[in-house]
């Protein structure tokens, strides 16, 4: 008869994600992109506990962050001309829709990354992807002016995309 080993299951709790303050549990309303008017008011929800979103991400995830602002630059060119009348905007919507949502993609690949080489090209890909959004929306806002403040607030949260992954990738 062979001997075999059997491995205990865990019965750990497993750990919560990272940077969240134990305490009482509480809800509060917060819009995660401010008063603005370009994203539309979808509030996320800021928990005390070791709660976390439906997905088991913390609220402030950059992977989440990131796919957020794909989504929003999506609805944002639902909105933009296209067509005949339009042509010059064919091209910068196709140029923003591609940009925009491969910053979370990047990102996401960056996370599963085998070597701090590997992560650190990833995350230039990150950067150079947003600042390539940053443009565009740039371009949109000379060619549209009617949403020209909705431009201004994706520019910003692309921006803040430029800054972080800066960071990161200089850490």
């Amino acid at each position: 008869m062979k001997n075999t080993k059997h491995q205990a299951p865990n019965t750990r709790k497993a750990p919560g994600p990272k940077h969240q303050t134990p305490g009482k549990v509480g809800r509060v309303e917060v819009s995660y992109w401010g008063a603005s008017e370009a994203i539309p008011a979808r509030a996320w929800v800021l928990r005390d506990s070791e709660e976390c979103l439906p997905s088991g991400r913390h609220p402030f995830d950059l992977e989440e962050r990131t796919a957020v602002f794909g989504e929003a630059i999506v609805r944002f060119v639902k909105r933009i001309p296209r067509g005949i009348q339009h042509p010059e905007n064919n091209r910068l919507v196709d140029q923003i829709v591609g940009a925009a949502t491969s910053i979370g993609a990047n990102y996401c690949e960056a996370n599963d990354c085998v070597s701090k080489k590997d992560f650190l090209f990833t995350i230039k890909r990150c950067i150079k992807e947003a600042k390539e959004a940053r443009f565009f929306l740039r371009m949109i806002a000379a060619s549209e002016p009617s949403l020209k403040g909705e431009a201004r607030d994706l520019y910003r949260e692309a921006n803040e995309f430029v800054r972080i992954f800066a960071s990161m990738h200089r850490k």
